[in-house]
């Protein structure tokens, strides 16, 4: 091996070496506050991001977030409102009702993207973009530079119903660039114990886990399987 080969593979070896541990949100898209708060006190002990969900939202309302607020103080809590215009008034919102995150689609004006990073600072708050089907590094680099911390790479319910259900190397390749922007990358979409270590060596921040515990027999056992395989294919 030559002096050039060695410092390469210890650059590669390097970069894999700081890999943080992806971080376990569980999505509560359910219809009701019962159906959520149930396999969400169940696993708590394994969760590290509490989602609330757009369909629980549009049930319930912030009172949601008010609630899991109330009972979990110290969690990090997502109001997936996936905000695309009235970017200020439904962030302030979201915040004042106790969330740490909100969403924003990946079409909203760059406006829109702003007025909602300008609230997000006043509470010490973040933004995450949800990301569609279709894909623009230009875009994604000025959302970065406006300030949105965090990005969802995920297939969609729809995809899934539709037998479409699959991660492929463009979706490695997208997680990757999306995290040298500067971005924490959460994955979702359907995502199995089975399914993580084809991300092995990939720059995820959070993994989305939300039917494969809210729905499991024993929601605990559920989340701790995947918190073994993120163990595994992240190792620290």
């Amino acid at each position: 091996m030559t002096l050039s080969t060695r410092k390469q593979t210890g650059t590669k070896q390097g970069k894999a070496a700081t890999l943080q541990r992806p971080r376990l949100q569980l999505a509560l898209d359910t219809t009701d506050m019962p159906s959520a708060l149930r396999p969400l006190n169940a696993a708590i002990s394994q969760i590290d991001v509490i989602e609330c969900g757009t369909i629980l939202i549009i049930a319930e309302g912030l009172r949601a977030v008010r609630e899991v607020r109330a009972l979990y103080p110290d969690k990090t809590i997502l109001a997936d409102v996936r905000i695309a215009e009235a970017g200020a008034l439904i962030a302030r919102n979201c915040f004042e009702a106790g969330a740490n995150w909100v969403s924003v689609v990946a079409g909203a004006s760059l406006t829109t993207v702003g007025q909602v990073v300008k609230v997000a600072q006043e509470f010490d708050g973040e933004v995450q973009i949800e990301l569609g089907e279709e894909y623009d590094p230009d875009k994604a680099r000025i959302w970065r530079r406006l300030g949105a911390k965090h990005v969802i790479v995920h297939r969609s319910r729809d995809a899934e119903a539709a037998g479409k259900l699959t991660w492929g190397a463009d979706d490695i390749a997208r997680i990757r660039e999306l995290h040298d922007m500067g971005f924490t990358v959460t994955i979702t979409g359907g995502v199995k114990t089975q399914d993580i270590a084809f991300f092995k060596g990939s720059p995820v921040g959070v993994i989305i886990s939300g039917r494969g515990i809210v729905k499991a027999e024993d929601p605990v056992v559920a989340a701790s399987e995947l918190n073994e395989a993120i163990d595994q294919t992240w190792p620290q």
